[in-house]
């Protein structure tokens, strides 16, 4: 099995949620949360799927594992070398739990698209969705590095590993790209994504 295939998925879980003023990990959705949402698409795509919870451990009670940053204040960079610490030797999938309209056959493409490549993310325009990307082992010591420079930004490390960008023509196939990477940010962002979703 190659590295891609047998990918580790993880949800982005880290965040703060300040401004949606609660948790957003655990707002219902379709259901159940959120989170159990981001959960049910990466395990349609492999088995092995963990929580990313930033600084502190969340989400116990989903029976899954769960794995806080190892560096302090390093955001979301932090949490991704999190994953890659933990998957060595194999690749990460990360989902960020506030992207609920992300499909399993879009994730599936990003794992399969990272083959010959060390990252593969999503690129929209001017706007890369590296929370929803493929992330390959050979990434783990540029991440390093970059945090070590004090570097955050998760595209800081790019010019150091093979990242194949997926433009919007190569994704138009799993719907909108505009509203596949919508993040549900504040309120309003999640009363409209329920609304159009027509949720109860």
């Amino acid at each position: 099995m190659s590295e891609a295939a047998g990918a580790v998925g993880f949800v982005v879980a880290g965040g703060r949620s300040r401004r949606m003023g609660r948790d957003k990990a655990l707002l219902p959705w379709a259901g159940g949360t959120l989170l159990d949402h981001a959960i049910g698409r990466l395990r349609a795509v492999g088995a092995d799927v963990r929580l990313l919870s930033g600084e502190e451990p969340r989400y116990l009670d989903r029976g899954l594992p769960v794995h806080t940053d190892t560096t302090p204040g390093a955001g979301p960079l932090g949490g991704l070398l999190a994953a890659l610490n933990a998957a060595a030797p194999r690749a990460v999938l990360l989902l960020a739990v506030d992207m609920p309209f992300v499909t399993p056959e879009l994730l599936r493409s990003l794992q399969d698209a990272l083959a010959g490549h060390d990252a593969a993310v999503p690129v929209i325009g001017a706007a890369a969705e590296p929370l929803c990307a493929a992330y390959g082992a050979a990434c783990r010591e540029p991440v390093l590095a970059a945090l070590g420079r004090g570097e955050r930004r998760m595209t800081d490390f790019w010019p150091h590993v093979r990242v194949r960008t997926l433009a919007a023509d190569d994704l138009a196939r799993f719907g909108d790209p505009s509203r596949l990477f919508r993040n549900l940010n504040d309120p309003a962002d999640y009363d409209a994504a329920v609304a159009y979703e027509r949720l109860p």
